[in-house]
Protein backbone atom coordinates (compact mmCIF):
# COMPACT_ATOMS: atom_id res chain seq x y z
CA UNK A 1 0.00 0.00 0.00
CA UNK A 2 2.36 2.64 -1.67
CA UNK A 3 -0.17 5.33 -3.35
CA UNK A 4 2.73 8.15 -2.14
CA UNK A 5 5.11 6.23 -3.38
CA UNK A 6 7.89 8.71 -5.35
CA UNK A 7 6.62 11.73 -2.52
CA UNK A 8 9.95 13.65 -1.33
CA UNK A 9 8.97 14.57 2.49
CA UNK A 10 11.01 16.97 4.01
CA UNK A 11 10.68 16.12 7.81
CA UNK A 12 12.21 18.81 10.09
CA UNK A 13 10.15 17.93 13.15
CA UNK A 14 10.88 16.29 16.90
CA UNK A 15 8.56 14.57 19.92
CA UNK A 16 5.24 13.80 19.14
CA UNK A 17 2.83 15.63 16.55
CA UNK A 18 5.20 15.97 13.53
CA UNK A 19 6.77 12.68 13.48
CA UNK A 20 2.73 10.90 14.00
CA UNK A 21 2.11 12.93 10.56
CA UNK A 22 5.11 12.50 9.09
CA UNK A 23 4.83 8.43 9.56
CA UNK A 24 1.97 8.87 8.54
CA UNK A 25 2.94 10.16 4.88
CA UNK A 26 5.84 7.28 5.60
CA UNK A 27 3.59 4.11 5.91
CA UNK A 28 1.38 5.45 2.74
CA UNK A 29 5.07 5.13 0.50
CA UNK A 30 6.56 9.06 0.42
CA UNK A 31 10.01 8.95 1.25
CA UNK A 32 10.75 10.71 4.71
CA UNK A 33 13.94 12.28 5.36
CA UNK A 34 14.14 12.73 9.12
CA UNK A 35 16.94 15.75 9.72
CA UNK A 36 18.48 15.20 13.09
CA UNK A 37 20.73 16.94 15.56
CA UNK A 38 24.20 14.87 15.14
CA UNK A 39 24.63 12.98 18.61
CA UNK A 40 21.60 12.93 20.78
CA UNK A 41 18.71 13.14 17.26
CA UNK A 42 15.24 13.98 18.15
CA UNK A 43 14.49 14.81 21.67
CA UNK A 44 12.04 11.90 22.17
CA UNK A 45 14.92 9.42 21.62
CA UNK A 46 15.59 10.12 25.06
CA UNK A 47 11.93 9.88 26.63
CA UNK A 48 12.66 6.66 28.26
CA UNK A 49 12.11 4.72 30.27
CA UNK A 50 9.69 2.62 28.84
CA UNK A 51 12.46 1.17 25.86
CA UNK A 52 12.52 -1.92 23.75
CA UNK A 53 15.91 -2.35 23.27
CA UNK A 54 17.99 0.32 22.77
CA UNK A 55 15.43 2.75 21.83
CA UNK A 56 13.03 4.42 23.74
CA UNK A 57 9.07 3.53 23.61
CA UNK A 58 7.93 6.92 22.03
CA UNK A 59 10.67 7.21 19.48
CA UNK A 60 10.14 3.49 17.98
CA UNK A 61 6.18 4.59 17.82
CA UNK A 62 6.71 7.22 15.86
CA UNK A 63 9.78 6.79 13.25
CA UNK A 64 9.27 4.13 11.26
CA UNK A 65 9.55 4.17 7.43
CA UNK A 66 12.16 7.37 7.56
CA UNK A 67 15.64 7.88 6.74
CA UNK A 68 17.76 9.88 8.93
CA UNK A 69 20.33 12.28 8.28
CA UNK A 70 21.65 14.29 11.04
CA UNK A 71 22.86 17.38 10.12
CA UNK A 72 23.46 20.61 12.27
CA UNK A 73 20.94 23.10 10.90
CA UNK A 74 22.63 26.07 12.45
CA UNK A 75 25.97 25.25 11.03
CA UNK A 76 26.63 28.01 8.12
CA UNK A 77 27.96 24.90 6.62
CA UNK A 78 24.88 22.64 6.83
CA UNK A 79 23.01 25.81 4.37
CA UNK A 80 23.87 24.02 1.28
CA UNK A 81 22.82 20.91 2.07
CA UNK A 82 19.36 22.15 3.58
CA UNK A 83 18.73 24.11 0.22
CA UNK A 84 19.50 21.10 -1.76
CA UNK A 85 16.98 19.21 0.53
CA UNK A 86 14.62 21.41 0.24
CA UNK A 87 14.82 21.79 -3.74
CA UNK A 88 14.13 18.23 -3.71
CA UNK A 89 10.90 18.35 -1.09
CA UNK A 90 7.62 17.77 -2.12
CA UNK A 91 6.54 18.63 1.28
CA UNK A 92 8.17 20.29 4.13
CA UNK A 93 7.10 19.50 7.73
CA UNK A 94 8.34 21.59 10.49
CA UNK A 95 8.15 22.34 14.32
CA UNK A 96 10.34 24.58 14.96
CA UNK A 97 9.81 27.68 17.54
CA UNK A 98 8.06 30.61 16.71
CA UNK A 99 10.76 31.98 14.00
CA UNK A 100 13.12 29.39 13.85
CA UNK A 101 12.78 28.60 10.35
CA UNK A 102 12.87 32.07 9.21
CA UNK A 103 16.10 32.24 11.45
CA UNK A 104 17.34 29.04 9.18
CA UNK A 105 16.19 31.05 5.99
CA UNK A 106 13.58 28.44 5.45
CA UNK A 107 11.14 30.05 6.41
CA UNK A 108 7.38 29.67 4.35
CA UNK A 109 7.72 32.68 2.79
CA UNK A 110 11.05 32.59 1.84
CA UNK A 111 11.26 28.77 0.59
CA UNK A 112 7.78 28.77 -1.07
CA UNK A 113 8.99 32.07 -3.62
CA UNK A 114 12.07 29.98 -4.68
CA UNK A 115 10.08 27.11 -4.56
CA UNK A 116 6.58 27.18 -5.78
CA UNK A 117 5.24 23.97 -5.82
CA UNK A 118 6.46 22.74 -2.37
CA UNK A 119 3.94 22.13 0.06
CA UNK A 120 5.32 23.86 3.35
CA UNK A 121 3.02 22.57 6.35
CA UNK A 122 4.21 24.42 10.23
CA UNK A 123 3.31 22.26 13.25
CA UNK A 124 3.05 24.95 16.13
CA UNK A 125 1.86 25.25 19.70
CA UNK A 126 -0.82 28.15 19.05
CA UNK A 127 -0.95 28.54 15.34
CA UNK A 128 0.50 32.45 14.20
CA UNK A 129 -2.21 34.45 15.79
CA UNK A 130 -3.10 35.72 18.83
CA UNK A 131 -1.32 36.51 21.90
CA UNK A 132 0.14 33.01 22.78
CA UNK A 133 1.44 32.50 19.30
CA UNK A 134 4.96 32.83 19.92
CA UNK A 135 4.76 30.44 22.80
CA UNK A 136 5.81 26.81 22.88
CA UNK A 137 3.52 24.08 23.85
CA UNK A 138 3.07 20.10 24.60
CA UNK A 139 0.28 17.81 24.50
CA UNK A 140 -0.47 18.35 29.01
CA UNK A 141 -0.53 22.08 28.05
CA UNK A 142 -3.26 22.13 25.80
CA UNK A 143 -5.40 19.04 27.95
CA UNK A 144 -5.18 21.86 30.20
CA UNK A 145 -5.30 25.09 28.39
CA UNK A 146 -8.20 24.49 26.01
CA UNK A 147 -10.51 22.56 29.01
CA UNK A 148 -10.10 18.75 27.69
CA UNK A 149 -8.78 18.16 31.27
CA UNK A 150 -11.43 19.92 32.75
CA UNK A 151 -13.95 17.24 30.99
CA UNK A 152 -12.30 14.30 32.66
CA UNK A 153 -12.09 12.36 35.31
CA UNK A 154 -14.74 12.81 38.16
CA UNK A 155 -15.72 15.25 39.74
CA UNK A 156 -14.27 16.53 43.23
CA UNK A 157 -11.14 14.59 41.68
CA UNK A 158 -7.95 16.40 40.96
CA UNK A 159 -7.29 17.14 37.22
CA UNK A 160 -6.57 14.15 34.67
CA UNK A 161 -4.58 14.17 31.44
CA UNK A 162 -6.41 11.27 29.14
CA UNK A 163 -4.14 8.55 29.27
CA UNK A 164 -2.29 8.94 25.76
CA UNK A 165 -1.31 12.26 23.98
CA UNK A 166 -4.51 13.39 22.01
CA UNK A 167 -3.54 16.46 20.95
CA UNK A 168 -0.12 15.80 20.05
CA UNK A 169 -1.16 13.14 17.98
CA UNK A 170 -4.21 14.83 16.42
CA UNK A 171 -2.66 17.44 15.63
CA UNK A 172 -0.30 15.20 13.33
CA UNK A 173 -3.38 13.10 11.65
CA UNK A 174 -4.35 16.76 10.83
CA UNK A 175 -1.61 17.72 9.39
CA UNK A 176 -1.56 14.66 7.23
CA UNK A 177 -5.21 14.83 6.20
CA UNK A 178 -3.98 18.65 4.94
CA UNK A 179 -1.44 17.79 2.91
CA UNK A 180 -2.83 14.96 0.98
CA UNK A 181 -5.30 17.33 0.53
CA UNK A 182 -2.98 19.88 -0.49
CA UNK A 183 -1.41 17.44 -3.24
CA UNK A 184 -4.82 16.58 -4.46
CA UNK A 185 -5.20 20.15 -5.17
CA UNK A 186 -1.29 20.70 -6.58
CA UNK A 187 -2.18 17.99 -9.27
CA UNK A 188 -4.87 20.09 -10.23
CA UNK A 189 -3.06 24.00 -10.29
CA UNK A 190 0.62 23.11 -9.93
CA UNK A 191 0.84 25.57 -6.76
CA UNK A 192 1.85 24.78 -3.21
CA UNK A 193 0.54 26.21 -0.61
CA UNK A 194 1.32 26.92 3.15
CA UNK A 195 -0.70 24.96 5.84
CA UNK A 196 -0.33 25.31 9.91
CA UNK A 197 -1.38 23.42 12.29
CA UNK A 198 -1.80 23.96 16.07
CA UNK A 199 -2.11 21.99 18.88
CA UNK A 200 -4.70 24.23 20.69
CA UNK A 201 -6.59 24.61 17.50
CA UNK A 202 -6.58 19.98 17.82
CA UNK A 203 -7.43 20.27 21.40
CA UNK A 204 -10.37 22.50 20.89
CA UNK A 205 -11.77 20.94 17.97
CA UNK A 206 -11.95 17.75 20.22
CA UNK A 207 -14.15 19.39 22.03
CA UNK A 208 -16.90 20.68 19.91
CA UNK A 209 -20.50 19.05 21.17
CA UNK A 210 -19.26 20.55 24.96
CA UNK A 211 -18.80 23.88 23.27
CA UNK A 212 -21.71 23.88 21.52
CA UNK A 213 -23.77 22.85 24.64
CA UNK A 214 -22.70 25.42 26.55
CA UNK A 215 -22.58 28.08 24.06
CA UNK A 216 -26.79 27.09 23.82
CA UNK A 217 -27.46 27.05 27.18
CA UNK A 218 -24.79 29.03 29.61
CA UNK A 219 -23.95 25.71 31.80
CA UNK A 220 -20.49 24.57 31.96
CA UNK A 221 -19.92 20.95 31.44
CA UNK A 222 -17.51 19.21 34.01
CA UNK A 223 -15.76 15.75 34.24
CA UNK A 224 -18.30 12.76 33.66
CA UNK A 225 -16.12 9.75 34.78
CA UNK A 226 -16.35 7.08 32.48
CA UNK A 227 -20.06 8.25 31.59
CA UNK A 228 -21.62 11.42 29.19
CA UNK A 229 -23.14 14.60 30.33
CA UNK A 230 -26.18 13.64 27.34
CA UNK A 231 -26.21 9.81 26.92
CA UNK A 232 -27.90 7.71 29.75
CA UNK A 233 -26.87 4.60 30.65
CA UNK A 234 -23.15 5.52 28.99
CA UNK A 235 -20.97 4.59 31.91
CA UNK A 236 -18.78 1.22 33.95
CA UNK A 237 -20.81 -0.31 35.75
CA UNK A 238 -19.80 -2.67 38.91
CA UNK A 239 -20.00 -6.12 38.12
CA UNK A 240 -19.89 -9.04 40.51
CA UNK A 241 -15.85 -9.07 40.33
CA UNK A 242 -14.77 -5.83 38.01
CA UNK A 243 -16.20 -3.06 35.67
CA UNK A 244 -18.26 -3.57 32.34
CA UNK A 245 -18.98 -0.63 30.09
CA UNK A 246 -22.22 -0.22 28.37
CA UNK A 247 -23.83 2.02 26.47
CA UNK A 248 -27.57 1.92 25.75
CA UNK A 249 -27.87 5.61 24.17
CA UNK A 250 -31.41 4.38 22.27
CA UNK A 251 -34.88 3.25 23.99
CA UNK A 252 -34.62 -0.22 22.17
CA UNK A 253 -30.92 -0.82 23.41
CA UNK A 254 -32.22 0.41 27.03
CA UNK A 255 -34.75 -2.28 26.85
CA UNK A 256 -32.56 -4.59 26.41
CA UNK A 257 -30.66 -3.94 28.77
CA UNK A 258 -33.26 -3.72 31.73
CA UNK A 259 -34.78 -7.44 30.57
CA UNK A 260 -30.92 -8.47 30.70
CA UNK A 261 -30.76 -6.94 34.37
CA UNK A 262 -33.93 -8.47 35.20
CA UNK A 263 -35.52 -4.88 36.31
CA UNK A 264 -38.96 -4.78 34.04
CA UNK A 265 -39.44 -1.74 36.78
CA UNK A 266 -37.35 0.40 35.31
CA UNK A 267 -38.74 0.22 31.87
CA UNK A 268 -42.14 0.82 33.44
CA UNK A 269 -41.26 3.73 35.26
CA UNK A 270 -42.17 7.24 32.66
CA UNK A 271 -39.16 8.84 33.96
CA UNK A 272 -37.08 6.57 31.89
CA UNK A 273 -39.12 6.68 28.69
CA UNK A 274 -36.72 8.19 27.07
CA UNK A 275 -32.82 9.56 26.70
CA UNK A 276 -33.32 13.27 27.87
CA UNK A 277 -35.91 11.84 31.20
CA UNK A 278 -33.42 9.54 31.37
CA UNK A 279 -30.21 11.98 31.52
CA UNK A 280 -32.63 13.99 34.24
CA UNK A 281 -33.38 11.46 35.79
CA UNK A 282 -29.52 10.17 35.90
CA UNK A 283 -28.76 10.53 40.06
CA UNK A 284 -32.32 7.90 40.23
CA UNK A 285 -31.45 5.54 37.56
CA UNK A 286 -27.59 4.73 37.47
CA UNK A 287 -27.59 3.65 40.68
CA UNK A 288 -30.52 1.86 40.91
CA UNK A 289 -29.05 0.22 37.29
CA UNK A 290 -25.45 -0.47 39.40
CA UNK A 291 -27.29 -2.41 41.87
CA UNK A 292 -28.38 -5.34 39.51
CA UNK A 293 -24.84 -4.71 37.41
CA UNK A 294 -23.44 -5.79 41.11
CA UNK A 295 -25.45 -9.01 40.57
CA UNK A 296 -23.43 -10.32 37.69
CA UNK A 297 -19.89 -11.55 37.22
CA UNK A 298 -18.30 -9.55 34.52
CA UNK A 299 -18.05 -12.35 32.08
CA UNK A 300 -21.56 -13.48 32.35
CA UNK A 301 -23.22 -10.47 31.92
CA UNK A 302 -21.20 -9.67 29.06
CA UNK A 303 -22.23 -12.41 27.40
CA UNK A 304 -25.64 -12.00 28.01
CA UNK A 305 -25.45 -8.18 26.90
CA UNK A 306 -23.85 -8.99 23.37
CA UNK A 307 -26.76 -12.00 22.69
CA UNK A 308 -29.12 -9.26 23.56
CA UNK A 309 -26.94 -6.71 21.13
CA UNK A 310 -26.40 -4.51 23.94
CA UNK A 311 -23.12 -2.46 23.28
CA UNK A 312 -20.45 -3.15 26.25
CA UNK A 313 -17.41 -3.83 26.57
CA UNK A 314 -14.98 -5.30 29.16
CA UNK A 315 -12.26 -2.21 30.28
CA UNK A 316 -8.82 -4.67 29.78
CA UNK A 317 -5.67 -3.66 30.73
CA UNK A 318 -2.82 -2.92 27.47
CA UNK A 319 -1.48 -6.70 28.23
CA UNK A 320 -4.55 -8.38 27.68
CA UNK A 321 -5.08 -5.98 24.07
CA UNK A 322 -1.56 -6.96 23.41
CA UNK A 323 -3.31 -10.81 23.35
CA UNK A 324 -6.75 -10.26 22.31
CA UNK A 325 -7.66 -12.20 19.57
CA UNK A 326 -9.21 -9.03 17.82
CA UNK A 327 -6.19 -7.31 18.24
CA UNK A 328 -4.26 -10.38 16.86
CA UNK A 329 -7.04 -10.57 13.73
CA UNK A 330 -6.56 -6.60 13.27
CA UNK A 331 -3.30 -7.16 12.77
CA UNK A 332 -2.76 -3.25 14.07
CA UNK A 333 0.36 -4.51 16.11
CA UNK A 334 2.13 -5.40 12.90
CA UNK A 335 6.34 -6.76 12.58
CA UNK A 336 8.89 -4.47 11.70
CA UNK A 337 12.33 -5.48 10.80
CA UNK A 338 15.12 -3.70 13.59
CA UNK A 339 18.91 -4.83 13.25
CA UNK A 340 18.90 -4.54 17.37
CA UNK A 341 15.48 -5.64 18.28
CA UNK A 342 14.45 -8.39 16.06
CA UNK A 343 11.06 -9.26 17.64
CA UNK A 344 10.08 -5.50 17.14
CA UNK A 345 6.36 -4.57 16.65
CA UNK A 346 4.73 -1.27 15.84
CA UNK A 347 1.32 0.01 16.25
CA UNK A 348 -0.03 0.35 12.46
CA UNK A 349 -1.67 2.94 10.32
CA UNK A 350 -5.34 2.15 11.49
CA UNK A 351 -6.84 1.55 7.50
CA UNK A 352 -6.45 -0.90 4.70
CA UNK A 353 -6.87 -0.11 1.22
CA UNK A 354 -8.38 -3.19 -0.77
CA UNK A 355 -9.05 -4.97 2.34
CA UNK A 356 -4.27 -4.82 2.26
CA UNK A 357 -3.13 -3.04 5.36
CA UNK A 358 0.56 -1.31 5.12
CA UNK A 359 3.24 -2.88 6.62
CA UNK A 360 6.50 -1.51 7.40
CA UNK A 361 9.38 -1.06 4.80
CA UNK A 362 11.72 0.09 7.12
CA UNK A 363 12.58 -0.02 10.67
CA UNK A 364 12.88 3.62 13.07
CA UNK A 365 16.24 4.66 11.86
CA UNK A 366 19.23 4.88 14.07
CA UNK A 367 20.78 8.66 14.60
CA UNK A 368 22.34 9.44 10.96
CA UNK A 369 22.03 6.11 9.67
CA UNK A 370 21.34 7.46 5.99
CA UNK A 371 23.52 10.59 5.92
CA UNK A 372 25.92 9.45 3.33
CA UNK A 373 23.56 7.79 1.98
CA UNK A 374 21.33 10.81 1.35
CA UNK A 375 24.17 13.60 0.63
CA UNK A 376 24.99 10.86 -2.46
CA UNK A 377 21.51 11.63 -3.06
CA UNK A 378 21.69 15.03 -3.16
CA UNK A 379 25.24 15.48 -5.29
CA UNK A 380 27.88 15.23 -2.72
CA UNK A 381 30.83 13.65 -3.39
CA UNK A 382 32.53 11.54 -0.71
CA UNK A 383 35.44 14.20 -0.43
CA UNK A 384 32.52 16.55 0.27
CA UNK A 385 30.58 14.18 2.81
CA UNK A 386 33.92 13.46 4.40
CA UNK A 387 34.73 17.50 4.99
CA UNK A 388 31.34 18.06 6.95
CA UNK A 389 31.34 14.67 8.95
CA UNK A 390 34.81 16.11 9.90
CA UNK A 391 33.52 19.38 10.44
CA UNK A 392 30.80 17.91 12.66
CA UNK A 393 28.44 19.57 10.51
CA UNK A 394 26.77 15.98 9.67
CA UNK A 395 26.84 12.43 11.47
CA UNK A 396 27.45 9.79 9.85
CA UNK A 397 26.56 6.76 11.77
Amino acid sequence: MTPLEGLAVLDLTQNVAGPFCTQILGDLGADVVKVERPGRGDEARAWAPPAWGPEGAVFLALNRNKRSLALDLKAPEARPVLERLVRRADVLVESFRAGGADALGIGPAATRAAHPRLIYCSVTAFGTRGPLRDLPGYDPMMQAYAGVMSLTGYPGQPPTRAGTSIVDMGTGMWAALAILAALRERDRTGAGCELTTALFDTAVAWIPYQLLGYLGTGDVPGPQGSGTAMIVPYEAFPTADGYLMIAAPTDTLFRRLCEVLGCPDLLADPRFADNPGRVRHRAVLVPALQAEARRHPTAALLERLRAAGVTCAPIQTLDQVARDPQTKASEMLTPTPHPAIPDLLTVALPLRRDGVRATPRRPPPRVGEHTAEILGELGFTAAEVEGLRASRVVQVA
